[in-house]
């Protein structure tokens, strides 16, 4: 077995706590930071025992600013 590391994406959303894996595609939530991640490894597992990834390289992550109206 093969230990890789991924990118999670965390965001609040009314009570939860919704974490995303931007390289896999998968989603999960909790109601605390820690459980949305916990969440979402077992999501991201059980997605990969069906769906084997090919290798790939880290994503590069940054942020960016956008002008909005109030």
């Amino acid at each position: 077995m093969v230990t890789r590391t991924f990118t999670t994406v965390i965001y609040k959303e009314g009570n939860l706590y919704v974490a995303e894996c931007p390289e896999v595609g998968t989603v999960s939530q909790g109601y605390s930071i820690d459980e949305a991640i916990v969440n979402l490894k077992e999501a991201t597992e059980l997605y990969i025992e069906e769906f084997p990834l090919p290798e790939t390289s880290k994503p590069i992550m940054t942020t960016f600013e956008a002008a909005v109206n109030d």
